[in-house]
């Protein structure tokens, strides 16, 4: 199940870094179009996740899973021998897709194989140090693959992954499933997937068309509206795709909330900091890959400890506790100069990847945490749904370190400086907003968990 969450992580990250290559490489005509390669696979990944989260309580998430790897593996050798754009973006929407069977059968498969306790705490923190290790072994190994062999390579390795993700899906013990759920709500699985498509659609371009323009406000203006007509219909239809009882739960909304905040802010400070390395430092793709290594050998600390951590303080604590680290290394980039300090680099961006790690182990403990057994697969796809909505932390932080560059550069060409603090600015928004989540924990969360 590992296996597959870190393939999944490593698709992202592994495919941007990929895309000059792929561009030139099959030819594709602008750069607008070159980026339908990653958002192809996100939206399908973001939109249907509901859809399949309840899909896995119906048709057993064992069964699900296994079908999800195996499509994934399939569509990734599909992607590696594209000889067009057409075909390569179908294959990144059949990867998405399958990244959407996947995310939510594999945590409904951890929750159920491991009862609540240290046992599924160190099975989620496992999981969430893999993911965050697959994200960033991406951004490293897109750029040495493309560098010395082929974009196509990265396929491959996607493929070759899912291969040993499928034998371990064939190979894992058999589950009882509720068999509580038999009906699909279309209505519902219609309403959530048109809505979360407008609304993520709209996000992830922000940056590129405006936040301001119809081709923005018109998806995420639409894509809410549709969300809202979904919470109607949910009230009324005798088997709801998502039921609101469990949907207004407060460790099931607040730490989804927060999950957004943990995933959007890091994944937008990852970006800045790819920023920072290339634009201000002159280093080259696989040297910032390689800067990445101190962020990803604290997801893997902080995956090893956290279940110990859950164990005697709590998910919520563990929650306020990740949320606050990962808010003062982001904020502490601040002091990061205009020249190479390597250690300044290597312990902000350790202390984020550490936080954050414990953040996200922990808001799925604490959103997992006295869910029924029936309603395993639907909360499993609600806790992966703030990795891909947190899209909008890219987007703003990357809009706020725009205005604050152009601003200081007075309508000429941004020296580095210009560019070192529009970026300080998008930093620091993002540990004030981390350490905000880290107050609005104690808030939301500790009284009404105890009741």
């Amino acid at each position: 199940m590992c296996c597959a969450t870190f393939m999944c992580g490593l698709d992202f990250s592994i495919v941007t870094v990929a895309l000059p290559d792929i561009g030139s490489g099959l030819g594709f005509s602008s750069a607008g179009t070159l980026q339908w390669v990653a958002t192809a696979s996100l939206l399908p990944s973001a939109s249907l996740l509901p859809l399949f989260a309840r899909i896995a309580d119906l048709v057993g998430r064992k069964r699900l899973f296994t079908l999800g790897v195996m499509a994934f593996t399939l569509f990734s050798v599909g992607a590696a021998v594209a000889n067009s754009p057409v075909v390569l973006i179908a294959a990144r929407i059949g990867q998405g897709t399958a990244a959407a069977m996947i995310a939510p059968a594999a945590i409904a498969l951890m929750t159920g194989y491991f009862k609540e306790g240290p046992k599924r705490a160190r099975a989620l923190g496992l999981n969430g140090a893999v993911m965050s290790l697959g994200f960033v072994l991406g951004a490293l190994g897109g750029g040495v693959i493309t560098s010395g062999f082929s974009w196509r390579w990265t396929m491959v390795t996607l493929g070759v992954i899912g291969a040993l993700a499928l034998a371990g899906a064939l190979a894992l013990p058999a589950i009882e499933d509720s068999s509580a759920v038999r009906r699909l709500d279309v209505p519902g699985a219609l309403l959530a997937t048109m809505g979360l498509f407008g609304l993520v659609f709209g996000i992830s371009n922000g940056s590129d068309q405006g936040w301001a323009s119809f081709e923005v406000l018109g998806p995420i203006v639409g894509g809410l509206a549709l969300l809202a007509a979904f919470l109607l219909v949910e009230r009324r239809h005798p088997a709801p795709l998502v039921p609101l009882t469990v949907l207004n739960q407060p460790s099931v909304k607040w730490s989804g909330l927060l999950g957004v905040i943990t995933f959007g802010m890091c994944a937008g400070t990852t970006v800045l900091l790819s920023l920072y390395m290339q634009n201000v430092l002159g280093f080259t793709p696989v040297e910032a890959g390689l800067s990445y290594l101190g962020e990803g050998m604290a997801a893997v600390i902080g995956g090893m400890l956290v279940a110990r951590l859950l164990s005697r303080f709590g998910g919520v604590k563990m929650l306020m506790a990740g949320l606050f680290v990962q808010g003062a290394g982001t904020a502490a980039m601040f002091a990061l100069p205009e020249n190479v300090n390597l250690p300044a680099l290597l312990v902000t961006s350790s202390v984020m990847g550490l936080g954050h790690v414990f953040s996200v182990v922990s808001f799925i403990t604490v959103m997992t945490t006295g869910v029924s057994e029936r309603d395993q697969g639907v909360v499993g796809g609600l806790s992966q749904l703030p990795q891909y909505v947190a899209a909008i932390g890219v987007s703003g932080l990357s809009a706020i370190a725009a205005a604050r560059t152009g601003a200081l550069s007075a309508d000429s060409a941004p020296s580095r400086a210009d560019v070192l603090g529009g970026l300080h600015a998008g930093m620091v928004t993002a540990g004030v907003v981390a350490l905000a989540g880290a107050l609005l924990t104690g808030a939301l969360l500790r009284e009404r968990t105890r009741a």
